[in-house]
């Protein structure tokens, strides 16, 4: 019999203990479902929302690469994103927002930015979804939510990054455009940029570049389909010294939100190269480009903040492929029990591992 109560740890205020809630499962109506939570990873972000980087709803359920099993479904049923009917049981995730779909953004084909947009594990806890994010038992999906169904042959550890990490990067990859024979650079490889560097190399990338404050994870890129890791701290001249004997840099992938970084990545380019920005999420100085620099060399920049639901589907379907190929369940360093939280937030705040598992 299913406990007709949930778990949640709900965060009241910054760097403030986790509190451990019971609430009451909900009613569902028509297009939601009621999902029991399998898996969650703690995400940068969560730890900025968490440590007072960025702003976020206080009285809410933070996390939101979830993975889980659909417990209650209305009884006229659900579809997911490819319109196959969904079943109690079903291992499954869902884009991290839940939206209008006839809303103008989303008609334009950008649903992330809709003027309704509802943001799991972002959302504050006095509406009709209070039971919204990843540290909890259960999650209450609303309508515009989109689900998909799982692959049986990835492990949670694998699967809980999908709906944040991965999808976020098959967009990135997506506005980079056609990468076959191209090099590739990755400014930063934390969980963002390891996905963004296997992504380009199955991708048909002749080379992948990692750049990085940190030895330790240049090297640890290597894993994951890069060919020659570079130090940060080099300068704009000395990247294109150190790359021109493999053809130059064509596509910079951004993920370090560094104005300095973002500034190396469009003075590092060929001529028509493509940058495309996904780490720029907080407020940062402004951005010195020189325009005459961009025009000369046919240069583009383009940012993405988190993506429409094809790149999650996208990246789903090459988790499954190449999950065997690359070691994404070892991202996951250490795991936690929900209860536990504030433990798995301190771990994961030191940086030790590239993500940290809760499970409850």
């Amino acid at each position: 019999m299913q406990n007709p109560q949930a778990r949640a740890m709900v965060f009241e205020a910054v760097g403030q203990p986790f509190s451990q809630v019971q609430m009451e499962l909900p009613e569902l109506n028509t297009d939601e479902a009621l999902i029991q939570i399998d898996y969650t990873t703690i995400c940068t972000s969560d730890l900025h929302t968490f440590y007072g980087k960025r702003g976020g709803a206080c009285h809410s359920i933070l996390g939101h690469e979830i993975m889980g099993t659909i417990a209650k479904i209305p009884t006229e049923g659900i579809q997911d994103y490819h319109g196959q009917s969904l079943q109690i049981g079903d291992r499954v995730t869902w884009s991290v927002y839940a939206h209008d779909k006839s809303d103008p953004m989303a008609k334009k084909g950008i649903p992330q930015k809709s003027g309704d947009l509802f943001k799991y594990g972002h959302e504050p806890m006095n509406g009709q979804n209070p039971l919204n994010g990843g540290f909890a038992t259960h999650c209450h999906l609303r309508h515009g939510s989109t689900l998909f169904k799982l692959p049986s042959n990835l492990s949670q550890k694998e699967a809980a990054p999908l709906n944040c990490t991965h999808a976020t990067m098959a967009g990135a990859i997506r506005l980079a455009g056609d990468l076959n024979g191209k090099n590739v650079l990755v400014n930063g490889v934390g969980m963002l940029g390891l996905s963004a560097c296997v992504m380009a190399k199955e991708l048909g990338a002749k080379t992948v570049f990692s750049m990085d404050v940190d030895e330790s994870r240049l090297t640890y890129s290597k894993k994951f389909g890069v060919s020659m890791g570079l130090d940060a701290v080099l300068t704009a001249s000395e990247v294109v010294e150190i790359v021109a004997k493999k053809g130059g840099i064509d596509v910079v992938i951004e993920t370090s939100g560094v104005p300095s970084a973002i500034e190396k990545s469009m003075a590092i380019l060929n001529i028509g190269g493509n940058c495309v920005m996904v780490g720029a999420v907080y407020t940062q100085r402004d951005l010195a480009i020189n325009a005459e620099h961009m025009v000369r060399k046919l240069l583009t920049l383009k940012g993405l903040h988190n993506y429409a639901h094809d790149d999650l589907r996208f990246a789903i379907d090459f988790l499954s492929k190449n999950h065997k190929k690359y070691p994404f369940g070892e991202l996951v360093g250490a795991e936690f029990p929900l209860h536990q939280l504030d433990d798995a937030f301190e771990l994961a705040h030191e940086g030790t591992y590239y993500r940290v598992g809760i499970h409850p």
